[in-house]
């Protein structure tokens, strides 16, 4: 099989893990959208083309990728998403004590990634 297809259809696994990552707070959205993007920029012109003038995530990618930043008021909504849906999954979904503490490492540390990231003006 020709490797230009196996980065296609890994982009596309991409996209599907990172949009089951927007409800899942376990599961890192951006990661796999950026690994996406990756795949797609050494596969099909198309498909990074439409990635990046996607409505929902485009403007994102670009700004990551070209390293603007994230606007203030998009990084305020990420991490009061992340924290709420943490706190919810740690409150409602498990009652062991293991599981709650990696649901907060993980909110910490994306947290502090987040805040690394520069902010568009």
């Amino acid at each position: 099989m020709n490797l230009r297809y196996i980065y296609i259809t890994l982009g596309f696994i991409s996209i599907g893990l990172g949009i089951i990552g927007v409800f899942v707070p376990i599961l890192p959205t951006t990661p796999f959208l950026l690994l996406a993007l990756w795949f797609f920029s050494r596969s099909s012109a198309r498909w990074r083309d439409w990635l990046l003038s996607n409505k929902l995530c485009g403007e994102y990618l670009n700004n990551y990728q070209s390293g603007s930043g994230i606007p203030l008021r998009t990084k305020a909504y990420i991490i009061t998403l992340l924290w709420s849906t943490i706190i919810t999954s740690a409150l409602y979904s498990t009652d062991q004590i293991w599981l709650k503490a990696l649901l907060f490492i993980i909110a910490t540390c994306t947290t502090i990634h987040i805040c690394k990231i520069k902010t568009k003006k």
